[in-house]
């Protein structure tokens, strides 16, 4: 059985390098949330007149910043983010909104923007009051020395049980204008992102609506965070924020309204890149892993249906389990497909494991052989394609192997 690395074995050799972003500044503290000598407060500065676009949690016990997320959503403005780590501000009650409420009211301060342009999000533990008054008054200095560049720092700033930071950047053109995506995100554990992803902040110059915006950032989270998964636990603190500061229009950008205009073709092929590579690099990164898994279905009824079939398998620990064991044991994906409820036909049924066909039309293989497929298994990365028969639609995931490092990083995670 191959052995969870302290730190992912995914882990980049180098990080991205995002470019500054005209109208976006960052500054990070250690305000000693939960842990001493932890940086673990951000604070993102807008431009006045940036637009703001978000998908958020369906969880029914979503956490206090999420819910004043989704009231300031509705004015699509933005002028401050403030992040912490080590404390989610989930099932605080009254004492979460009021947790929140004093930290939208010094960033207002620090910052000169609006009650509904701030924007707060919280990870870390769930059930434990948010002592506010230990940060808040830090973002007045913030404010002050925020900088463009510091977008790794940033990242580093809202990070848990996370081995990396996760960072991406994109360029595309609106008509003649070139503008840049950047993003970055966290998340190695309770992840099964539900229309959002743990958290992730996602930055451009492009002069854009909010409502054009807050279309291709739903319509892309469908196909990329949300067909992403770890564990199969659904964070009471899902949050993807996207901000336009809209700056790209001093270079000669004309605004952008309807996202379905021609001329956002380019800048929505890139925003999903963006996002889909923030996923694969959170899947990366699951806590414990030692492999990442891409689940493919094909042949199924519909997207949503070969999607559901996907993620059945992908959140099934007794095949996570076996994928982190290499063993080819594909009686464990026809148990889940079985199970997702989604139609099937049995007799119909493929499974490859990579480039090995090890079930064909709803029986084993007559090609297959344990020991190439065992071989096959060692692999760091997983391919797993499943053709259920039935139509043609397909639908592809990415996960990772459950390993021992997982229960002993969440037992502890508290201590």
């Amino acid at each position: 059985m191959a052995k969870a690395s302290p730190v992912s074995p995914f882990a980049p050799a180098s990080l991205a390098r995002l470019p500054a972003i005209d109208g976006v500044a960052f500054a990070t503290a250690e305000a000693g949330i939960r842990y001493k000598k932890r940086t673990d407060l951000l604070l993102a500065v807008m431009a006045e007149g940036t637009a703001v676009a978000g998908v958020l949690t369906q969880s029914k016990t979503a956490s206090a910043p999420v819910l004043a997320c989704r009231k300031h959503l509705r004015k699509g403005e933005a002028r401050a983010l403030v992040v912490n780590s080590g404390n989610a501000n989930a099932f605080t009650g009254q004492k979460g909104h009021d947790a929140v409420a004093l930290t939208v009211e010094y960033a207002v301060e620090a910052t000169g923007a609006k009650p509904h342009e701030v924007f707060v999000a919280s990870t870390g533990v769930i059930g434990e009051p948010l002592d506010a008054t230990k940060f808040s008054h830090l973002l007045t200095s913030l404010a002050e020395s925020a900088e463009p560049d510091a977008f790794e720092d940033a990242a580093r700033a809202i990070m848990t049980t996370d081995t990396y930071p996760k960072l991406a950047t994109r360029q595309a053109f609106i008509g003649d204008t070139e503008v840049t995506i950047n993003g970055f995100c966290k998340g190695a554990g309770m992840i099964a992102p539900d229309m959002a992803t743990m958290l992730c902040f996602i930055f451009t110059d492009a002069a854009i609506s909010a409502e054009a915006l807050q279309h291709l950032i739903s319509e892309h989270a469908q196909t990329t965070f949300n067909c992403m998964t770890i564990d199969g636990d659904t964070s009471t603190s899902d949050t993807c924020l996207a901000f336009a500061t809209g700056r790209a229009a001093e270079r000669g950008q004309k605004l952008v309204s309807k996202a379905k205009s021609k001329k956002l073709a380019g800048f929505s092929d890139a925003l999903h890149d963006l996002m889909r590579d923030l996923a694969i690099q959170v899947a990366k990164d699951g806590e414990g892993l030692s492999k990442f898994v891409t689940l493919t279905v094909e042949g199924a009824k519909t997207w949503a249906a070969a999607r559901k079939i996907a993620l059945a398998c992908a959140n099934s620990s007794i095949l996570k389990a076996a994928i982190a064991g290499e063993d080819p044991n594909w009686g464990r994906v026809v148990m889940a497909v079985g199970k997702s409820g989604e139609a099937a036909n049995r007799d119909k049924l493929s499974i490859w494991f990579g480039p090995h066909c090890v079930a064909r039309n709803g029986e084993r293989a007559e090609s297959y052989d344990e020991e190439t497929a065992a071989q096959y298994m060692k692999n760091g990365e997983i391919d797993i394609r499943i053709d259920v028969g039935v139509g043609k639609a397909s639908a592809t995931v990415w996960t990772c192997d459950l390993t021992h490092a997982y229960i002993s990083i969440n037992a502890d995670y508290r201590s």
